[in-house]
């Protein structure tokens, strides 16, 4: 299993929430693998900046633009299920959220 390095690893430590953000990236390693879903590095990297985001939004309050569930149809159940437990595990998030995280899940299932 390809572990975060490089880019991922400088949005980690440089990031506002990096205790949460390490520790969301920890365990979502333990799920991807336990599904055997390994992104690249640079799928790593713009999971993480994502993640990073989904932080910054459950503390501020923000959210993201709502989404059509119709146009992520073709999504894995697998890869929506890994979203909608990353939405759950931050909390305070939409779930609009849930289906743009699974385009990460989903992308990286092909590898």
């Amino acid at each position: 299993m390809r572990k975060v390095s490089g880019e991922a690893m400088e949005i980690i430590l440089t990031s506002e929430y990096q205790t949460e953000l390490q520790g969301l990236v920890d365990w979502l390693i333990e799920e991807l693998a336990a599904v055997s879903i390994v992104p690249t590095e640079l799928q790593w990297t713009i999971l993480v900046n994502h993640l990073n985001e989904m932080l910054r939004r459950s503390k501020t309050d923000d959210t993201i633009p709502e989404v059509d569930p119709l146009m992520f149809s073709e999504v894995s159940s697998e890869a929506l299920n890994l979203a909608d437990g990353v939405v759950k595990k931050i909390d305070n998030l939409t779930k609009d959220e849930m289906y743009v995280l699974s385009i990460h899940f989903e992308t990286a299932k092909q590898n």
